[in-house]
């Protein structure tokens, strides 16, 4: 059973750094592309950052770009997403994602973690 449980969120002031976990199991972690979406109230998912299999990376969202960061470690099977000088429109719940490589489809999901950005 493939299981993705994301950590790291909270309740953070504008300027401040997190780093979010994704700690992924039942599935061969290295084959596989992975993604960090996030979703803020009232609004539609957007994808926030990708990372391949031979650690490619991808930043969806422009206003994100120079202060997120994400990586991998495969020794772990976890995916982190690196985030600096947050700011209150990036409040939303994170999630973290897997993509088998040679598809465009995110077949599995974590539950989330929230990350609250107060100005």
């Amino acid at each position: 059973e493939v299981r993705l449980v994301e950590s790291g969120g909270g309740l953070v002031q504008a300027g401040a750094s997190l780093r979010l976990s994704c700690a992924a199991s039942g599935f061969t972690f290295e084959d596989y592309n992975l993604g960090w979406f996030r979703q803020a109230p009232g609004k539609e998912r957007e994808g926030v950052a990708c990372i391949t299999i031979k650690n490619g990376v991808t930043y969806e969202d422009h206003s994100v770009r120079g202060r997120v960061t994400i990586s991998r470690d495969n020794a772990r099977n976890t995916v982190y997403l690196q985030m600096n000088v947050v700011k209150p429109e990036d409040t939303a719940v994170y999630y973290c994602a897997v993509r088998a490589s040679g598809t465009t489809t995110f077949d599995y999901w974590g539950q989330g973690t929230q990350v609250t950005v107060s100005s």
